[in-house]
């Protein structure tokens, strides 16, 4: 039988998304046999991440300073807004090192059988931004293509359009190394639909 603090440190590493008791277990052994630095190490960053890591103010992603280092980067262009769902995706857009506007992070998408309405989302926040001193032309709309992610699209299109501001979305289509033979019916009509010139 193992020790409680072993147990107690499996269990709360069990309760992380996609890990299992096993892997929790095989997890709580790796830090016992690591060095006693590792796990004061690891201790302190989990304290720090619940700790100093919060909002943004301005694009609602989250920062240990407020307003986030993109935010107050003068090298963005301020006239494009990009609308994500959660910080992650954020994080996918940036990697691609192809946008150089700022974000806003919604926290979520609409999702009625879930109760997640618009006011569980930071679309008023969103609004407050375009409304205020911030001068954006376009809005570009990169919510995941599945349900939710395309309700959100259409109620913020809706919602945006009548303010004048441009409202875009992202592409969709068939992705870089795939083939059309295995495409979905719906992946390829939207990469017809979306076609351009070379």
């Amino acid at each position: 039988m193992t020790p409680d603090p072993i147990q107690r440190l499996t269990a709360e590493l069990a309760k992380l998304p996609g890990i299992g008791e096993k892997t929790a277990q095989r997890l709580a052994f790796h830090v016992l046999r690591a060095k006693a630095d590792y796990a004061r190490d690891l201790a302190k960053a989990l304290v720090d991440v619940v700790e100093k890591v919060r909002l943004c103010s301005v694009c609602c992603s989250l920062t240990e300073a407020d307003p986030c280092a993109v935010c107050l980067d003068p090298r963005r262009d301020g006239r494009l807004l990009c609308v994500v769902e959660s910080v992650p995706d954020l994080l996918a857009v940036e990697r691609t090192r192809e946008f150089r506007g700022r974000y806003h992070v919604l926290h979520g998408a609409l999702s009625p059988l879930d109760g997640i309405g618009p006011d569980q989302l930071r679309i008023k926040e969103l609004l407050a931004r375009l409304g205020g001193s911030e001068v954006v032309e376009e809005v570009i709309v990169a919510t995941n293509p599945d349900i939710e992610g395309e309700a959100t699209a259409l109620y913020l299109t809706r919602l945006l359009r009548p303010a004048g501001v441009r409202v875009t979305r992202i592409a969709q289509g068939v992705p870089m190394g795939g083939d059309l033979e295995y495409a979905d019916q719906v992946t390829l009509a939207r990469a017809l639909s979306g076609r351009r010139e070379i």
